[in-house]
């Protein structure tokens, strides 16, 4: 086992599941799947995959940094609950870092751009909060990295961010679209 402090990143805010494992802030472990479904079922098994690659246990984890998004609204859930679950069950620090700030971090020329549906890409301007563009208003887009590299890249901002941060949360940049059932419900039938 490494001698320098252990940081497991994941995150799942598109169609991917991916873990790394760094020491210090070296990586020592990288795992990635391409999954447009079943990131919730694969997850758990992904991450201990990449700690028992290393002969590392949980309880040698001292932070965690997760994918916040934008991204998938499904995705993100899964990653930022079970990072969560994980800070308060193994009384560790649980970072959020968004997928814009893990690009810009990787690359300070053009746009930073997280692909979203119908041709439309999220960006921040500034620190103001993200939002949808058409990706043909960008001149140079620059988009997230290979899930993998993704994944290495939350480790390390996780690793570096101060351990008082708040618990990671989604970052939502439109509200849910689901809407309750218009249907009347069922007439319940008493057996009398």
């Amino acid at each position: 086992m490494a001698c320098e402090p252990l940081t497991l990143g994941f995150d799942t805010s598109a169609a991917h599941c991916a873990a790394a494992l760094l020491s210090g802030d070296r990586v020592i472990a990288a795992r990635s799947e391409d999954m447009q479904r079943g990131q919730a079922e694969r997850l758990m098994p992904l991450l201990q995959e990449v700690l028992t690659s290393q002969d590392v246990a949980w309880c040698d984890l001292w932070r965690i940094g997760v994918g916040i998004g934008p991204g998938n609204f499904t995705g993100v859930r899964i990653s930022v609950s079970l990072a969560r679950g994980l800070a308060l069950s193994l009384r560790i620090p649980a970072i959020g870092v968004s997928t814009l700030d893990a690009i810009c971090t990787e690359n300070t020329t053009g746009t930073a751009c997280v692909p979203a549906p119908r041709e439309l890409v999220y960006i921040r301007s500034g620190s103001g909060a993200p939002h949808l563009v058409a990706l043909a208003e960008i001149d140079l887009p620059v988009f997230p990295p290979a899930p993998a590299d993704l994944a290495s890249t939350i480790a390390r901002l996780g690793a570096r961010a101060s351990a008082t941060s708040l618990s990671p949360a989604p970052l939502y940049v439109r509200p849910a679209d689901a809407a309750p059932s218009r249907d009347a419900p069922p007439r319940i039938l008493d057996d009398a």
